[in-house]
Parts: C-alpha cells; structure tokens; sequence
C-alpha cells in the first residue's frame, strides 16, 4: 500500500507587512473600551475588605510586640581588627549577617547556625541577635502609585514623579476602594490599649483577631489578583500593579549586565505583595532554646502566626505540616543527628 504525501506551502512573499502607524489607533482605542470596564463591581467589597484587614493587621502586631519579643540578625557592618583601614574589607561574623534577613519570634535567638555569607557560602556562625520591629514581620513591599491604571508605562525619567505607596493598598485603590471610607468600616475594630494593662485573655483575643485580619488579607490579594494584574521582578523583589512594568531602570543587578538594571516582569503571586516572613518555630516539646544538631526535626511558620500564637491564638490547620506540631522531639533514642 503506497502512502501519498501532499505538501502544503504557504508564499509569505505577497503578503504585506504590517503597519503598527495605522493599527495604532485601533490599539489605543481598545485600551480606552477596556479602562470603561474597570473598577469591576463585584470586587470592590473585597478591596474594602483588604484594607480594613490590613489596618487591623498592623495595629494588632504592634501591641503583641509590646508584651511579646522579637529578634532579628544584627546586619551592621564591621571589619576585622586586623583590616581595619581605608581598603578593608569586611570580614567576620558580621560580614556573614549582611546576606540573610532572619526572624526569630522568643526572648533570646535560637542557635541554629543559618547564617551566610557572600553568594551564600555556609559559614557555620550564629547569629548576632537585636530587638526586631513591625518591619521584621510584615514585610513592607512598595510599588509606584499610579495615577490612571491604563496610563502610560512609567519611563525611567519619570520614577520621581510618581509616589510610593504599599502594594496592598495600591492594589485595593485601583479595584475600586476609596482610602477616606475604610477607618470607620471596620466591624472588628479593637482599641489600641497599652499592652500592660491587657490581661492574658484580652491579649490571646488581640491575638485571633490579628490572626484573622492576616487570614483575610492574603485571601484577599489572592481574589483581587485574579482580577487585576500585578508584576514582579524576576531578579529583585520590585513589584508593580498595573497591566505592564514600568520602565525604571532600578533592577539591583550588577552593572556588567546586559539589561543595564531594567527589570524582567514576570506575573506576581500572593507572597510577592504580602510575604509571609517564615521563621524557625519552637513547639511546646522543643528545647528552650532550638539546637542545630536538631534541626531537621523543628518546623516553620509565617511570623505572624508565630507571634498570634504565642500570644494564645490557635494555627490554620492549613499550617499544621510546615509547623510541624505532632512532629518528635529532639529527645529521641538511637538517633545521631
């Protein structure tokens, strides 16, 4: 049985080429029909919602940290003694710190040896620890405000003209929300008391609710990206909310790169607007302070759930396997870490 091929071929050569002069009104008038469908109603309810939870997140941190202790690396730079000079170079634990933004949730740091140096290099060190603010658990992320949401892409001479305002709420004014109207819609709006003179069960209730608004915000951004487009660096954490990047050559790259700092936009997720911040957590069976040669039987939080839960709260279950809560103790016979 003889098989027949037939050979289709297509001539490019009549066709003519394309003239973007003239398809670019049709372009810009397609932008302008898009722009008449945004705010989207249905998402404008979820917008308010992200920025009252977002409120009562960062009120609710702010008066655990007041009874609950956090700590951070010590990022400060200091050179050997012996280098010390115009031409040092830094060196020494402290070098080492520079690379790596650790958070530990207790009154003393634990004493797993995570701490990196240059590219990432282990240096089996400990960690230097200092007191730790708000910043160390929510994680400021902040993108440019935009004036129209389909307006022009933001040109590198341009980046001084536009404010910087946080991704969240970026992300919330151009689904509809309107910033004048969120402080007096909050329905579980706690007072900002001292955290002294709040008792153990008025500051496990502070705690579920911190927790809560932290629950509604993530799910939020989570439904508002589905809608509305937001981009992220693909080699730095810049984000930008908005149909495309912008155009600010401010990409933290070395400068023998072929891009010259310009940014390489990829699609944001949830964790590039709010980062959960994961931290070392210490369940009740686990030493007072975590120990190295124990460390693949601890677990891992977000911060925010490990400060919410020190302070009385109970963990999503959704959290269960990373915090590792029914895991073993380092108490366990015939084992050699």
């Amino acid at each position: 049985m003889m098989l027949r091929f037939v050979v289709i071929s297509r001539h490019y050569g009549s066709n003519r080429r394309v003239d973007l002069k003239k398809l670019r009104p049709m372009i810009l008038k397609r932008i302008e029909n898009r722009a008449k469908d945004y705010p989207v109603k249905a998402m404008i309810p979820v917008a308010y919602d992200v920025l009252r939870s977002r409120a009562l997140l960062i009120q609710g941190v702010s008066t655990l940290l007041q009874r609950l202790e956090v700590k951070r690396r010590n990022n400060v730079f200091e050179a050997a003694p012996h280098k010390i000079g115009r031409n040092a170079r830094l060196t020494g634990p402290r070098r080492a710190e520079a690379g790596l933004g650790e958070v530990y949730i207790g009154k003393s740091g634990h004493a797993i040896k995570t701490c990196r140096g240059y590219k990432h290099h282990a240096k089996n060190k400990l960690h230097e620890w200092i007191r730790g603010g708000i910043n160390d658990i929510i994680v400021p992320v902040d993108t440019f405000h935009l004036k129209n949401t389909f307006q022009n892409v933001i040109k590198h001479d341009e980046r001084f003209d536009y404010n910087r305002v946080p991704a969240v709420i970026e992300l919330s004014l151009q689904a509809g929300a309107d910033p004048n109207n969120v402080e007096e819609l909050s329905p579980y709006k706690f007072e900002c008391l001292g955290a002294e003179s709040l008792s153990n069960d008025d500051l496990r209730l502070v705690g579920v609710g911190t927790l809560r608004a932290w629950e509604v915000v993530r799910s939020g951004v989570q439904k508002l990206l589905m809608v509305y487009s937001a981009k992220v660096c693909k080699y730095c954490s810049e984000v930008h909310v908005g149909p495309s990047g912008h155009k600010a050559r401010m990409c933290g790259v070395f400068k023998y790169e072929g891009w010259r700092g310009t940014h390489l936009w990829k699609k944001a997720q949830v964790d590039d607007l709010v980062p959960p911040k994961i931290v070392w957590f210490r369940r009740p069976q686990d030493p007072m302070v975590l120990d190295d040669k124990w460390r693949s039987f601890y677990g891992h939080a977000p911060a925010v759930v490990d400060l919410c839960t020190k302070a009385g709260a109970v963990a999503p279950s959704n959290y269960y396997c990373m915090m590792k809560l029914q895991g073993l103790s380092t108490d366990v016979p015939y084992f050699k870490p």
